[in-house]
């Protein structure tokens, strides 16, 4: 029986040590031990059984950690982790107080780069590049792997239009697998495609045109041809560009034939790669869900609906109206600077566009938020999808800052429903013809209610809802939190004395409600499944202030630093915003 090759191997030192003949029975061991952990744990499948023969390669061939290797979006970063003196802990990936699903700094010294969004990499690692030519480390190698994907976002384009003018020590890896989480789109994809099919003349070569020594397309999958060029690179000095043709799921076959479901599969069989399946007969539908379906039922009865992502058809659900009415809904590909711009254009011209876009990603586009659709006053209907916490994507996937990003927006409606029947009205409402931009935030997961198809209503903008009325606590919830605050109610001490009342619009403040609440009760509590510092429980704390009332204000939400990895549970309970925690704090009060 051969000897396992990957217990005995701690950091890439040890894999150095390795016959280059011995490699492909590494990577057939890594491939393995990926499968087998994120087959019971949950996780990036695809993205990292793709690039096991690119990672072993890396690291064979370059002095990690000296030589600077920085992964774009990090969801194929497993196999560096494993090799990086994290394999015993790679069990814990993804857990509260575990490894992060995504490189960061701060866990290992071979993470040269936080990453978790797209299209980084190429100015992070010509940033150290540029860095090292100034401290005069001739010798040292920088590498920047990014997919077909991440390549066509603008920034990439950046990275790479200021890297052919300098003589930067950069080496970019294109790893062309031509899917991202959906599959890629754009005109340089087709490019891409053509190149590898050998369409494309060797004169019409983008890369080339921006100065850099181009060479590939290669077969990422052949390790000695993956090493002989990786060696012959690392003597080319200044910018150097190499492309390289993968198989995302490469090694499981039902993760080759279906790329974009074992993206991150959830749990599944490991070695047939048989997703378990899970029972979902009567459960309460996902929020994307009811976003994709409520989109489609009204883009069938009004023609003048858009809909435009920025590359997450599956997440956002958005493939309902691709598949309905394709000629009305878009994949822009990673790309929300443009999908909002390219909204605003729309709107200009009388189209009812809804942009969706994850609350993390939005941040991207900030800019053209502000100076492209608000300070226009044009009528964008934004769809904020994974607003809150996420759960185990982490730091860089909490949608915790959107409130305290846009409440500061003049002409921008913040909208944040309870449940999924307001989600519909809100989405219902919009459409109707707002005058003004409206941005709706909801969570990642399912609601709790199961008839959630319900005839639309007309939401009246601005208003807040007495969900129970009390005689001392007035508790003030925006967005699906509220159904903690709830439950809370019934556990506490005395019921009847806690008033509770949704503000499902964060803006405009419903200042009458306020005005009644404040003069009716002794004390406040707000809670929001976002950042206390510039949120909702701050807007109100403004209006008391402003109007001088004398009440006690307790504000709960999300604390004033990153929240880590681990379940939603989990994390609502370290942010206090759990039911245990909420009943505690009423009281307490009480």
């Amino acid at each position: 029986m051969t000897e396992n090759l990957l217990s005995q191997i701690e950091n890439p030192s040890d894999l150095r040590k390795l016959s280059e003949n011995q490699l492909p029975q590494l990577a057939k061991e890594l491939r393995e031990f990926i499968i087998d952990i994120i087959s019971q744990k949950e996780g990036h499948l695809g993205a990292s059984l793709g690039v096991v023969e690119l990672t072993i390669a890396l690291h064979y061939v370059f002095n990690t950690p000296e030589d600077l290797l920085v992964w774009d979006v990090g969801h194929q970063a497993y196999g560096h982790k494993i090799l990086t003196e994290r394999r015993t802990l790679f069990h814990t990936n993804r857990d509260l107080n575990g490894i992060s699903g995504f490189p960061k700094r701060s866990e290992s010294i071979y993470d040269t780069f936080g990453v978790g969004h797209s299209s980084t990499s190429i100015s992070a690692a010509l940033g150290m590049a540029m860095a090292s030519l100034l401290k005069n480390e001739t010798e040292k190698q920088h590498i920047a792997v990014i997919g077909d994907a991440s390549i066509a976002s603008g920034m990439a384009f950046e990275g790479l239009n200021h890297a052919g003018v300098t003589n930067a020590n950069l080496l970019v890896i294109l790893n062309d697998n031509a899917i991202g989480i959906d599959p890629s789109v754009g005109a340089l994809k087709n490019y891409l495609t053509s190149v590898k099919e050998g369409r494309n003349p060797k004169q019409n070569n983008i890369i080339k045109s921006l100065n850099f020594d181009y060479s590939g397309p290669i077969d990422g999958h052949d390790l000695p041809k993956l090493l002989s060029e990786l060696r012959r690179l690392q003597n080319v000095k200044g910018p150097k560009f190499l492309h390289i043709i993968t198989t995302k799921g490469k090694g499981l076959q039902l993760a080759e034939e279906d790329q974009v479901k074992y993206h991150a599969p959830g749990k599944f069989e490991a070695k047939t790669g048989k997703i378990h399946p899970k029972n979902e007969e009567g459960l309460p539908p996902k929020f994307q869900d009811v976003f994709g379906h409520t989109l489609v039922t009204l883009a069938k009865e009004n023609s003048r609906i858009i809909g435009i992502t920025p590359a997450m058809p599956s997440g956002s659900s958005m493939k309902y109206m691709m598949e309905a009415l394709p000629e009305r809904a878009f994949d822009v590909g990673i790309a929300e600077q443009h999908a909002v711009t390219l909204s605003a254009g729309m709107a200009t011209q009388g189209m009812i566009v809804f942009c969706n876009i994850y609350s993390t990603f939005l941040q991207r586009a900030y800019d053209q938020v502000i100076h492209d659709v608000a300070l226009q006053n044009l009528p964008v209907i934004f769809c904020l999808d994974r607003a809150g916490l996420v759960g185990e994507d982490g730091a860089t996937h909490h949608g915790v800052f959107d409130i305290a990003y846009l409440s500061c927006v003049p002409n921008l409606i913040l909208a944040a429903p309870l449940n999924e029947i307001e989600l519909r009205n809100a989405m219902y409402t919009a459409q109707l013809g707002l005058h003004q931009p409206i941005a709706i935030r909801y969570p990642r997961g399912r609601g709790e209610i199961i008839e959630w198809q319900q005839p639309f209503e007309k939401i009246e903008i601005g208003k807040a809802k007495a969900l129970k009325e009390g005689s001392k606590i007035a508790f003030l919830s925006t967005g699906t939190i509220g159904t903690n605050v709830t439950k809370a109610i019934v556990l506490c001490k005395q019921p009847e004395a806690v008033g509770h009342f949704h503000f499902p619009f964060i803006k405009p403040l419903d200042a009458t409600a306020l005005d009644v609440i404040c003069k009716k009760y002794e004390k406040i509590i707000t809670i929001e499944d976002g950042s206390i510092i510039g949120g909702f429980g701050s807007l109100i704390n403004h209006y008391i202030l402003e109007k001088k009332y004398a009440i006690t204000v307790v504000n709960l939400g999300i604390p004033d630093t990153f929240i880590e990895q681990g379940s939603v549970p989990e994390l609502q309970h370290i942010c206090q915003i759990d039911v245990t925690n909420i009943t505690n704090q009423i009281n307490l009060l009480l």
